[in-house]
């Protein structure tokens, strides 16, 4: 399913996540993802990873896009989109409950091809 078969707002998450995913900091595994959210407000957040040579300082997509949004005053959020070519993180999955469990989790590959919806 393409971005464009969505409702036009979960959509725009997802190429805006794409978007993000371009300007993603990944030099030791190579590994880029971008992630969006949409707060109740209907306000966009985007973020790309942000890698470190210490594994543990890395900044996931999703993660940074959460905290852009936190730290503008957002609490609650309508969804968000992942665009990878891994796997979800459980623990991108367990930030995002802690604004609401059930946020619907939108995954896409790098070519913006939905290939799930996980609920958080």
């Amino acid at each position: 399913m393409t971005p464009d078969a969505l409702d036009p707002e979960d959509g725009k998450l997802v190429v805006l996540a794409r978007a993000a995913r371009l300007r993603a900091h990944a030099p030791h595994t190579g590994v880029a993802e971008g992630a969006a959210v949409r707060d109740v407000d209907g306000r966009t957040y985007s973020a790309a990873t942000v890698e470190n040579g210490d594994p543990t300082l890395t900044t996931s997509a999703l993660r940074g896009a959460l905290s852009a949004a936190a730290s503008s005053g957002a609490r609650a959020f309508e969804a968000a989109a992942l665009v990878t070519e891994g796997l979800v993180s459980e623990a991108d999955l367990a930030l995002l409950r802690e604004f609401g469990a059930g946020v619907p989790l939108h995954v896409a590959g790098t070519d913006g091809a939905l290939r799930e919806v996980r609920p958080a």
